[in-house]
């Protein structure tokens, strides 16, 4: 979607320098602010995510060994 904005000439300058400073378009720059201000994930939908995929399986009463857990091959 495009977007039409009113910017002050100074202010577009100085935000391209920066997103330039950055390895940014002053678009990618202004898309990343907009992803955070809207929030990127639903923290309630990565919880759910997160239960659906954690597996219900049984150790069957194994239990990590310290010095497995740290050997090195």
């Amino acid at each position: 979607m495009n977007v039409t904005l009113s910017v002050d000439e100074q202010l577009v300058a100085r935000a391209r320098k920066k997103a330039e400073a950055l390895g940014k378009s002053l678009n990618q720059l202004i898309r990343d602010y907009l992803q955070t201000l809207a929030g990127g994930d639903d923290p309630e939908r990565s919880i759910e995510e997160f239960k659906q995929l954690s597996g219900t399986g049984h150790s069957r009463g194994w239990r990590f060994n310290r010095d497995e857990i740290h050997e090195r091959s």
